[in-house]
């Protein structure tokens, strides 16, 4: 057996709270999602005025994130590159705003960000994200 890192509440709460400086440095109000490597929610938080479809959404964005090792994004490009068979991956939301949280080359779980555009979304994840490298 191995060991593996694993996230903490500390953890998620860090990622969440550089999510939510990035959102509130532009304006933005989103649900901001963390989610453990087995895609189980951590940590969830959704800032004063976001629409409640957002708390889905941004789940799904980590799930996706987690799951595949790999950025939601990912996906959306397939997508818009003409892939139209990646809408119907099962498990793949193909909206940019959903990261894989690395830590020591591992995934130990995702960011998942809805509420604004996807790329307004990507660049709050990637916020987020860069906490727990750093």
């Amino acid at each position: 057996m191995r060991n593996k890192p694993a996230l903490t509440l500390a953890d998620a709460k860090r990622v969440a709270a550089a999510a939510e400086a990035e959102a509130v440095k532009n304006g933005w109000n989103v649900v901001i999602a963390i989610l453990d490597d087995g895609a189980n929610l951590l940590y969830l938080q959704r800032m004063d005025g976001t629409q409640i479809g957002s708390i889905v959404v941004a789940q799904e964005k980590g799930r996706t994130a987690v799951s595949f090792k790999r950025p939601s994004k990912t996906f959306e490009d397939m997508v818009a590159g003409g892939r139209q068979v990646m809408l119907s991956m099962p498990g793949a939301t193909p909206i940019e705003g959903g990261l894989p949280l690395v830590y020591e080359g591992e995934v130990v779980g995702a960011i998942g960000i809805s509420g604004v555009q996807s790329s307004q979304d990507g660049i709050i994840a990637k916020a987020g994200a860069d906490a727990l490298a750093g």
